[in-house]
């Protein structure tokens, strides 16, 4: 009977194991893809627990994990200072555009560098932010004069947005 030993809650047999070279040079080209594969997704899970257990894992996963909201700024910063490494994301632009007039998501600070973004939009963009600002407009006016000034901030925005693209 094989003894067998016990690796990360997993029961391995304990073999005699022929050399790296010689497994990888006995395999078909489909097999030895297949073993590199494992063999690397085994380093990194590797990696990852040294990681863990070193603390620095916790660091990382609270920087990767960021607002949409604090994306969608920093894109937009990105492309107001006209950085070299800054493209295009079809995901940030949208939350932008879905919630330019709302002062809480997009503070005073940035709208004038959205608005400069929004003048940059083409074709089917422009079309539904303007259809949207005429509709979210007609709404605002048949509510009626409201003293909310969330409403009125609201309402400048999208006079500005409509002025600007149209």
């Amino acid at each position: 009977m094989e003894r067998g030993n016990w690796e990360g809650g997993r029961r391995t047999r304990a073999r005699s194991q022929p050399s790296g070279a010689a497994v990888l040079g006995a395999l078909s080209s489909e097999e030895r893809r297949v073993l590199e594969r494992k063999l690397k997704k085994e380093r990194k899970k590797e990696e990852r627990k040294r990681l863990r257990e070193a603390g620095v894992a916790m660091a990382q996963s609270s920087l990767a994990r960021r607002s949409g909201a604090q994306l969608a700024l920093d894109y937009l910063c990105g492309w107001a200072q006209k950085r070299e490494n800054w493209r295009f994301q079809k995901t940030r632009q949208t939350w932008l555009l879905l919630h330019m007039y709302d002062c809480d998501e997009v503070p005073d600070e940035h709208f004038p560098a959205l608005l400069a973004y929004l003048e940059g939009l083409r074709g089917r963009a422009r079309e539904l932010t303007v259809q949207k600002a005429e509709a979210l407009m007609r709404e605002l006016d048949e509510e009626g004069p409201g003293a909310d000034p969330r409403l009125l901030e609201k309402t400048q925005r999208i006079r500005q947005v409509l002025q600007l693209l149209s």
